[in-house]
């Protein structure tokens, strides 16, 4: 794992009289998938949106790859790329003309079709947006964060509402994006997920980190207390029965 290319210190954000982060510091290290997890209202994507230069802060210190938000915002927003919502695309546009006016936006050369490729979407390049399975409407929202070949990868709870095999499929294009040298933060409310994906987890409560470190470690550290589950854990769940018998590849339902 490489240097941290996100810092956090001290961060703070109040509303009013209400403290939605509490004075929280961590770092991301260069090339890993970081997880932010926690409850609704937790803070995690207020936290992000601070970072990704959407939302001020009230105080703290942030640097992104060596630039600090209070003073680089642009230059940080040039290096990031961050999944847009349904409402951030054009309702009249196709996929391959949603891409080609992102890439003019940001001065980018970028075959659209070979963009869609990544992300097994090229036969659906002359669809709109409206048109796709949840899946699709997905993973092409991914396919937009790397229009401006960014460094670091943020997606706020990817795969929400997907059926199994989608789920699966995301996390293998999450992490193809780890392997060509992004480094991706995501939140997300499945733990299977993080524990999948994430090389490191920071867990967010009422505006604090209540701990930070790998899946593998918090896991390791809860079962030193003594703790059992009440139930007997087999070795495949139902999940594993679905996809075993259903199969994992690309569906375009």
């Amino acid at each position: 794992m490489g240097n941290a290319i996100i810092k956090v210190n001290n961060l703070v954000k109040k509303y009013g009289d209400f403290e939605a982060v509490k004075g929280i510091s961590f770092d991301v290290m260069e090339g890993e998938i970081f997880g932010l997890l926690g409850p609704n209202g937790a803070g995690k994507t207020t936290t992000l949106e601070i970072i990704e230069t959407l939302r001020k802060k009230t105080s703290g210190e942030i640097i992104v790859d060596g630039k600090n938000l209070d003073n680089e915002p642009q230059a940080i927003k040039n290096i990031i790329g961050v999944q847009l919502q349904a409402a951030g695309y054009y309702p009249l546009l196709n996929l391959k003309q949603i891409i080609e006016l992102f890439s003019g936006l940001y001065n980018k050369n970028v075959n659209a079709l070979e963009l869609l490729d990544t992300v097994n979407l090229r036969e659906k390049a002359k669809s709109k947006f409206k048109e796709l399975s949840g899946g699709q409407k997905q993973r092409f929202s991914i396919a937009t964060t790397l229009i401006n070949q960014p460094k670091i990868i943020f997606l706020d709870e990817p795969t929400t509402g997907l059926d199994p095999q989608a789920r699966r499929n995301l996390w293998e294009l999450i992490k193809d994006l780890r392997s060509r040298g992004a480094t991706v933060v995501i939140t997300t409310h499945y733990m299977d997920e993080a524990e999948e994906l994430c090389e490191r987890v920071a867990i967010i409560d009422s505006g604090q980190i209540i701990a930070l470190s790998s899946p593998s470690e918090l896991i390791d550290k809860l079962l030193a207390t003594g703790f059992k589950r009440p139930k007997a854990v087999k070795e495949a769940n139902l999940e594993d029965v679905f996809l075993n018998m259903t199969g994992k590849e690309w569906r375009d339902e």
